[in-house]
């Protein structure tokens, strides 16, 4: 007979499985989309963006360079930099360590990273305080699968305080519930192409 605790640990390895197979069926869909279809909709989340935050929502807003068709924000950053604020992007500095975060300019040189992200390999370290994270599942209330590696939610659990959390995706990849776990951090807004939302 099962311990309670053999039996939890096989749930979650049950759970962890099930959360990887929507991931990567997730990133299977969007990747096959056009890339007429992801300028078209990127367009619309940063006009979603820009009508609900006509002024910058923060002094620093760190984001992610787009990947695997995600959505391309960088217009709407550019946009808040000509209103005074700051962009910058997320670097990896160890495994299983939240995120450090450097700026970032049109003109900012980028090097790919460990996992073939482009990152900025120069400049001051920065603490932003609103974050745009990419969502390859999300749900009504508010949580979101990334990659697997947890960066995000260990980032935004040591920042204090905490960043505002903005989840910019695509509809296609919302889903009933990504069954989150007690590490999974929630989001504060939803911005997709068809508008932005709070969380229930």
């Amino acid at each position: 007979m099962k311990t309670a605790a053999e039996d939890t640990m096989a749930s979650r390895a049950r759970s962890q499985k099930q959360r990887d197979q929507l991931r990567r069926h997730m990133i299977a869909i969007r990747r096959k989309l056009a890339p007429a279809t992801v300028a078209g909709w990127s367009a619309m989340i940063v006009a979603h963006l820009l009508e609900s935050f006509a002024r910058p929502p923060g002094q620093c807003i760190a984001f992610c360079w787009p990947i695997h068709h995600e959505p391309d924000v960088r217009p709407a950053l550019t946009a808040w930099q000509a209103q005074g604020c700051q962009a910058a992007l997320p670097v990896v500095t160890a495994p299983a360590r939240p995120l450090a975060f450097r700026p970032w300019s049109p003109d900012t040189r980028l090097e790919p990273d460990r996992y073939g992200i482009p990152t900025p390999t120069a400049g001051p370290w920065v603490r932003p305080d609103v974050l745009l994270l990419p969502l390859n599942a999300f749900d009504a209330a508010g949580y979101r699968l990334g990659y697997g590696g947890g960066f995000f939610d260990r980032t935004l659990a040591s920042l204090d305080p905490r960043p505002l959390a903005i989840g910019v995706g695509f509809e296609l990849n919302r889903v009933d519930s990504i069954q989150p776990e007690v590490h999974d951090q929630p989001l504060d807004w939803i911005v997709t192409e068809a508008g932005c939302f709070r969380p229930r």
